[in-house]
């Protein structure tokens, strides 16, 4: 089964929460992404993953009456942003939750594990069984 485990920021925090962490404090949370990315390839349950921008990198883009695309600057709504993702194919929920909660205990500044909050959403084989 394919899960996306995603962690979100809210948009007003992220520039305060990026700022927060110290150089080492930055490379301990690369260093324990990169170990759970490490580990999924190795157990064959990778499929896709990144970090991604902030909120400033953004575009939110509609299709205008003409079709063309009407682009605003920014995410679409002011609360959480998604930070970064992972698509993973697991034997089970357990193990997408478990992964999950490997992702919460990333170390925020200071090296103190976040625990911040990682959602997991099933990607159905059949779109209509969502």
């Amino acid at each position: 089964m394919k899960y996306m485990i995603q962690m979100n920021v809210p948009v007003a925090e992220w520039d305060a929460i990026m700022s927060s962490y110290s150089e080492d404090d930055m490379q301990a949370m690369f260093a324990h992404m990169n170990a759970l990315n490490d580990e999924l390839t190795s157990a064959g349950e990778w499929v896709d993953g990144q970090g991604l921008g902030g909120p400033a990198l953004v575009k939110t883009v509609r299709a205008g009456s003409d079709g063309r695309p009407e682009v605003t600057d920014g995410p679409t709504r002011a609360a959480d942003i998604l930070a970064g993702y992972w698509v993973v194919d697991v034997k089970s929920e357990d193990r997408a939750l478990e992964i999950a909660a490997r992702a919460s205990a990333c170390p925020g500044p200071g090296g103190k594990p976040g625990s911040d909050p990682v959602e997991v959403h099933p990607i159905p084989g059949d779109p209509t069984a969502a």
